[in-house]
């Protein structure tokens, strides 16, 4: 693979992912729109299903990582380090460009936000930092660092024994079988802090969400942000390091 194709792949694949997965979040989140309240399963498979478009995209030109602690797994396995730079940098701009795609699609909720009130009630503006970046239910900086480790190696981990099963990823099916590890992972593991598991998907959106003109849109939370970043680095780096050696 070129170095312009994994640049492409990433950045075209990671887009459609955050473009399903914030666009899920506004539709469960934002007042007017036909989803509001539908809940954490909704989200869940939202998030699979856009892991699903977008790795299936990407899939052809770069093998469709769309994550940086993938990419940094992949590479504490194998050794190779060069190229890691370009999925890095695909995968934030995607992230940033799929974070631009699901605001324009939700402008209309987005600009009925109203201009009083607190906590998004009927009267209130709805809090909005959580459709784009994760939000930990209980704010413990070492415990949420600890779920977004784990979680992390849970996702990594099994994709990387993925590649065990001989044929896996020729037929196609290894990309259904990730975005289903995705949603599981949401159901089991996403309640402390929402499953950022991606550096990419969380830093991207929130960086988009500091500067997009969401009337009331409420904190980026910068005081958080380091979390869902390290955590996953962290996790993937462990992943890799746990499949190098014990397979």
């Amino acid at each position: 693979m070129s170095n312009g194709d994994i640049f492409v792949g990433e950045v075209i694949g990671t887009a459609i992912l955050i473009l399903f997965g914030a666009g899920v979040c506004a539709a469960v989140t934002l007042k007017h729109s036909k989803a509001k309240a539908s809940g954490w399963v909704v989200i869940a498979f939202g998030w699979g299903f856009g892991v699903l478009a977008g790795a299936y995209t990407a899939a052809p030109l770069s093998g469709g990582h769309l994550n940086p602690a993938v990419t940094i797994g992949i590479a504490v396995d194998t050794g190779k380090w060069d190229k890691v730079w370009i999925y890095l940098l695909g995968q934030m701009v995607g992230a940033m460009i799929g974070a631009v795609l699901a605001y324009l699609v939700y402008l209309a909720q987005f600009n009925a936000n109203v201009a009083s009130g607190e906590g998004g009630t009927e009267d209130g503006p709805t809090p909005t930092l959580g459709i784009f970046s994760t939000i930990p239910e209980i704010r413990n900086l070492v415990a949420n660092l600890l779920t977004e480790i784990i979680a992390t190696i849970g996702l990594v981990l099994p994709i990387l024994a993925f590649g065990l099963t001989k044929g896996l990823g020729e037929s196609g099916t290894q990309v259904l079988i990730v975005a289903l590890l995705v949603v599981g992972i949401g159901l089991s593991l996403g309640g402390p802090t929402g499953y950022a598991i991606n550096p990419a998907r969380d830093l991207g959106p929130r960086i988009v969400h500091q500067f997009l003109p969401i009337p009331n849109k409420g904190t980026s939370d910068w005081s958080y942000a380091l979390v869902p970043v390290v955590g996953p680095l962290v996790g993937g780096a462990l992943a890799g390091l746990i499949y190098n050696a014990a397979f």
